[in-house]
This record gives structure tokens, sequence and C-alpha cells, in this order.
């Protein structure tokens, strides 16, 4: 043999043979799960497979049922996700409810390792008389019924209060006052489905009232959710000047709402101040925005016939505390967006004052404190219902750091999985794919095309999901 030759080994010489893929389920397809997908198969020191579950047969999640239908540049996120979906290591099983269709001793044969990415699908309750009375609306409820998710009901939302109150100061808020503000030609280019936006086109809402229980710089609205919100051409913005008459050079000198202040709220001042200094110039709508403000009880008897607040302030230690000071809103519904929880997953640990699952690093911990073999969470059920789409894709690289140091034990406890395909026609279910929901995609471009209205007018029930699959 030459020096020119390549050497050629025996097979006792021979490299270790490749281990198979270690099989991931993710449960829950919005950005924590393909983030958590993407994450798997960008690293290459561990072969995968993974199989991302949701109980809908459209992927996406708060992609595409919690972004408002204006919102199109966050929308563009969904492109990212379907390259995720579209890598050969990764398949979509759509129509399959963990807890109802599968177990986790299902999915135990299966896969080597579960991901629990869920969200946050629960409304908070404020907590007062009254939030039973017809009128008075979960955010979400409204946010789903906008977004088109197949589970909202039309009948909740005639909209024929002239006066309406939306309670929060988030993001979700913003969202929920900006969509009743807007007209329906303000609307047509976007994938709102076509009901609500007739409703919307019929709506007798005049006045949005934004109540905030803190003050301006204690919002977690963002800056470019309330530029949106300002710029609205029908509608003008009210904002009492009183209320954000504050000098941002006094933090840790002024009052209690002044000990810090982010960069993000100074913007949030400065574009507040800036409009409280706007004259009103009689648009067609008004947005009023309440801060130190809390709902008190909601009054009417057959349905919401009205408000009554109290005013608010912080004390010396910086906690919230009334005033004394109550008046009443004269609106005919009240729109609750006080926050997202968590919701219990069948045989998985869960906290409930924290309405998360109870984790470490990514690991889910038992009622003990230890990390239960195999289970892992990512996003909002993990962390609780904070951050941007974005803050998903950092947290999904950290139960993925844990997982993968954890992929020896994970391989011996599960030595032979079975394909899921397998464990799901044992239980009878039949179950969604990916192209299933490019039938979907392709039917919604299809339907904006016949009514003129962009590219794309989402399907708004079950209904019409079954007719396209069943048709394809």
């Amino acid at each position: 043999m030459t020096s020119s030759e390549p050497e050629h080994q025996s097979p006792e010489q021979s490299g270790p043979e490749p281990l198979p893929p270690l099989r991931v389920a993710v449960i829950g397809s919005g950005p924590a799960g393909v983030y958590t997908a993407d994450a798997l198969t960008r690293q290459s020191r561990v072969p995968v497979r993974v199989d991302v579950l949701d109980r809908l047969p459209t992927p996406y999640g708060l992609v595409r049922y919690g972004v408002a239908p204006d919102h199109t540049r966050i929308k563009g996120v969904a492109r990212a996700l379907r390259r995720v979906l579209e890598h050969p290591d990764v398949r979509f099983v759509g129509g399959v409810e963990f807890g109802t269709d599968l177990t986790r001793e299902d999915l135990a044969r299966s896969h080597h390792a579960v991901v629990y990415a869920t969200g946050a699908g629960d409304d908070r309750r404020m907590g007062v008389p009254g939030e039973e009375l017809p009128g008075s609306v979960a955010a979400t409820d409204f946010v789903n019924w906008y977004c088109g998710h197949p589970d909202s009901g039309l009948a909740r939302f005639v909209l024929d209060s002239e006066e309406v109150a939306v309670v929060g100061a988030g993001n979700v808020a913003l969202d929920v006052a900006r969509i009743l503000a807007k007209t329906a030609d303000e609307l047509r280019h976007t994938d709102i489905p076509q009901a609500a936006l007739e409703v919307l086109a019929a709506s007798r809402v005049r006045t949005v009232h934004v109540l905030a229980r803190r003050g301006p710089l204690q919002a977690r609205f963002t800056a470019p959710e309330l530029r949106d919100l300002l710029a609205l051409p029908g509608a003008d913005v009210v904002v009492d000047p009183d209320q954000v008459d504050i000098d941002p050079t006094a933090v840790g000198v002024g009052g209690p709402e002044l000990r810090e202040l982010s960069r993000a709220a100074r913007t949030n001042l400065r574009l507040l101040r800036e409009q409280a200094e706007r004259r009103p110039e009689g648009r067609p709508r008004r947005i009023e925005l309440h801060f130190w403000t809390r709902p008190e009880e909601i009054l009417g008897t057959e349905r919401v016939s009205g408000l009554r607040v109290e005013h608010t302030r912080l004390d010396a230690d910086g906690r919230l505390e009334g005033t004394g000071e109550r008046s009443v809103l004269d609106v005919g519904m009240v729109l609750r967006s006080v926050g997202y929880a968590g919701v219990p997953l069948e045989g998985v640990p869960f906290d409930q004052a924290e309405r998360t699952v109870p984790q470490r690093e990514g690991r889910v911990l038992d009622t003990g404190g230890r990390a239960v073999p195999g289970d892992y969470v990512a996003g909002w059920i993990k962390r609780g219902a904070t951050g941007v789409i974005g803050t998903n894709k950092s947290d999904a690289a950290g139960t993925v750091r844990s997982l993968l140091e954890d992929a020896a034990e994970l391989r011996a406890a599960v030595p032979e999985p079975v394909d899921l395909a397998e464990v799901l026609a044992e239980r009878g279910v039949a179950h969604s794919d990916y192209g299933d929901w490019l039938r979907i995609d392709a039917a919604e471009a299809g339907h904006a095309a016949e009514l003129d209205r962009g590219e794309r007018v989402k399907l708004r029930d079950w209904d019409a999901y079954r007719k396209v699959v069943d048709e394809g």
C-alpha cells in the first residue's frame, strides 16, 4: 500500500455504530413548542426525531390565535415557524389532545422525552361582584373570536353597547381596545374571519375605556403597541394630563412609583405626555386611558349596565391601595384582560398558586422537588405569561440543553420506542398531519380571493376545518 492510498479499517477498527435518534414529543405547536423543535434539530451532537402534537389541526398557537389580525408584522413569525415544521426530522401531528387522546403512559412507549409547551389558555379573574353577568367577558374569549379560534362562539359578541371597558394595561388590552376602535374597512385586508368582520361593521361601540390599576410607569404594554393605538386614524385617544405629569428625572427621590424607571417606561411616559397635550378632534370613536383605576363592582341585573371603580395610589412601601374615591363608568360591556393562566395537564405536576408546571432548568419537578424522568417544560406553562414571542426562543433553548444533558439516561429508560402512529392506531385516534394543515392554509387563501380581502381569510369553525381535511 502506498502512502497515497486510503487506509481501510476492519470491522474491529471501525468506530461505534451511530446511535438511533432520540425521540421527543412536544405538546403544543405554538412558538414555545416550535422553538423547542428548532433547538433540538439545530444541534448536531445528538440525533433527534421530534413529534409536535397539537389538539388543533392548525399550528402556531398564539401567533395564529392570539396576535391581533392587524399586526401583520408579528404574524410574519409564522413563516419562520413554518420552516421548522418542514424540517425532515420534525413531524406535525394535529387533532390530538394530550390527556384525552393520549396519556403520558402512551408517550412513554413512543418517546424518550416529552416537552410540555401548552401555553396559558385560561384567563385570570378580577374577583369583583358582578363578574359573572352577561356582558362581562374574558378578553381571551374576545381575542379567540376575532382571531378565528374554532372553539369560539359568535353569538357572545353582539357589540350593541356604545361604551365598553377594557380592564388591564398589557398588550392584549391595547389590542382589544384597538380592534374595537377600528372600522371594518380598516380590517378588511387582514385575516379576520368574515363573520367577525361583519359584526364589527355593525358595532355600536363609540367609547372604549382602558383601565390600569397602577400608573403609566407600571403599565405592561410595550411602546410599539402604544404607538399603534395612538396612530388610529378614526379614534381620539384621551390621556389625562395630571396622570402623566411625572418628572422622569426624579427617579429614586420622587414617589414610590419612581423608585425604578426602565427605558421602556420612559418611552411610554414620553408618548403618553405628548398625547395628553393633543386636543380631541371629534373623531368617530374615542379611547380613554384611565390610570390609577381599579374595578370594584360590575353593575347590572340581567346584564352589565355599569362599572364602579375606585381610584388608587401606591403607599410609602410601594403597595397598591385605594384612595376611597369612587366613580361609575356607564358601560354595557366589560372585557377582562388581567392576565393569562396555565391549565393543569393530566398526570403532570402543577402549581395551583403560580398556575405553572414546577420546574428547574426546564426539568419538571414532582411535589418533593425531584426531577420527573423524561418530562420537560417550555414557554408560558413553564415561566408564566411573561415576555414577548421571541422570549420563547431562549426559553426553549434552555430546556433543550437540559434534555440533551439527560440523553443517555433517557435512552436507557426507553431502549426501543415504538412509532407514535402505532400508538395512535391502537387507541383508535384519528389525526391530521402537516399536509392537512397545508390544505387548510390553501383554503384560507382561496377564501380571501373569493372575498377580495387580501392574502388570507381564516376559516372560523371546526366544521370548516373538517370539511377541508375530509375533502383532501
